[in-house]
């Protein structure tokens, strides 16, 4: 018996059992359309995530001169530092042989020179001394988690501006500084652009500036390099790169003679890895519960139709129908049970992920999930009905037709 002569009858007993057959389907709609919201969720979730660790900087690795273990919790000078640290007594500067090398590394998106120390500072008569960071303000706005309460950040054209922390704008003098108002800075001014808002005494200007007025800062060497990568999940060998190209252009062949130390919020991006993991374990369970109750129904399903169809078994064989040609016939009835049931549960779960979104929740539905799907539907459809279908095959064709 041909293909498609065995798909036109594995049709026909679709369509005529409708009932049957449609409260099957509806059961596969219902498996499919959690499946296919439950996965959008937490994609969307999983992507909230990473945007919220994102802001713990999970995505950037620091580089600094001379060579610790210990672990940093920031970039020097604003608001960062180590605990537990052994450095070594080399302390080369970074300079922009650094630079040109790093730039040979395709994961990394970003790369913020600083310089930083400690500036005398005069405002309206008052004078105080504090921590300045200096900036590559081309990338600096794109690069960092700072935000403003009044004003703006560094912009790339920016010169002889600044922004400050919050409470050197509201605490630190007697009278409160506010947005383009000017600052002496080792006797230079410059114009206030923006407030950060934390309770900082920092001060954050353009790179270029830095240079003129911290002592004993050469330019083109720098305190810190940051770096934004790109794939967060390829974190660590990019730091193995990082290191590698690095003793490569600085000519160390021995690890503990490194001039240079790389860091990396290994803790966040470890968190949002388990984070994420337990997400999607979660789900699945829940997917497949859902699958699995649709599976249950297309077997009952499978199994009423070999006992209601056992007299037309009966005659399909006594007229040439071979065992292959009637398990071909109920497999692909199963089949059809579950793409219908696939196609129809996922409209339903798109068009609930549409309401989710709506109301405020994140659900991402992607191409690949709907196709896995929909091949999950139809196999498990096939799955289920493989046994009815075999136990359909084997009838005796003799005992099958005396069957009423």
């Amino acid at each position: 018996m041909k293909t498609t002569k065995c798909f036109t009858m594995a049709l026909t007993m679709v369509l005529h059992s409708r009932l049957r057959s449609w409260l099957t389907i509806l059961g596969i709609v219902i498996g499919v359309a959690s499946v296919i919201s439950i996965v959008g969720i937490g994609t969307g979730l999983s992507q909230q995530v990473n945007n919220n660790l994102g802001q713990l900087e999970a995505d950037i690795i620091t580089i600094s001169p001379g060579y610790s273990k210990a672990q940093s919790f920031g970039p020097p000078g604003r608001g960062g530092g180590t605990f537990g640290e052994t450095s070594s007594s080399n302390q080369d500067p970074l300079t922009n042989k650094d630079i040109q090398t790093l730039k040979g590394i395709s994961n990394i998106e970003l790369i913020n020179q600083q310089v930083s120390g400690s500036v005398d500072l005069t405002y309206l008569g008052e004078k105080g001394t504090v921590t300045l960071t200096g900036v590559n303000q081309k990338v600096y706005y794109e690069i960092t988690n700072d935000e403003v309460s009044e004003g703006r950040l560094l912009q790339p054209s920016d010169s002889n501006v600044i922004i400050i922390g919050g409470r050197l704008a509201n605490g630190y003098f007697e009278k409160e500084i506010k947005i383009n108002q000017l600052l002496s800075i080792e006797g230079r001014s410059f114009r206030v652009v923006g407030i950060l808002d934390d309770t900082s005494n920092s001060i954050i200007m353009p790179i270029d500036s830095a240079y003129e007025v911290l002592e004993n800062k050469e330019k083109n060497e720098y305190d810190t390099i940051e770096l934004k990568v790109k794939d967060v999940d390829k974190l660590n060998e990019t730091e193995e790169e990082i290191v590698t190209k690095l003793m490569r252009s600085r000519h160390i062949t021995n690890e503990d003679d490194r001039d240079f130390t790389v860091k990396t919020n290994a803790e966040s991006d470890s968190l949002r890895q388990e984070m994420t993991s337990t997400l999607t374990t979660f789900l699945t369970a829940i997917a497949s519960v859902s699958l699995l109750v649709g599976a249950v129904g297309i077997a009952n399903t499978m199994f009423t139709a070999v006992l209601e169809k056992t007299k037309d078994i009966g005659i399909m064989k006594s007229i040439g129908a071979r065992n292959e040609d009637i398990l071909i016939i109920f497999i692909l009835n199963a089949a059809l049970i579950g793409l219908v049931g696939g196609l129809i549960g996922v409209a339903f779960g798109y068009l609930f992920s549409l309401v989710l979104t709506y109301v405020g929740l994140t659900s991402i539905i992607a191409v690949k999930t709907v196709f896995v799907t929909l091949g999950v539907s139809i196999a498990v459809g096939m799955i289920s009905g493989f046994i009815p279908a075999v136990n359909a095959s084997k009838l005796d064709p003799v005992i099958a037709l005396r069957r009423d």
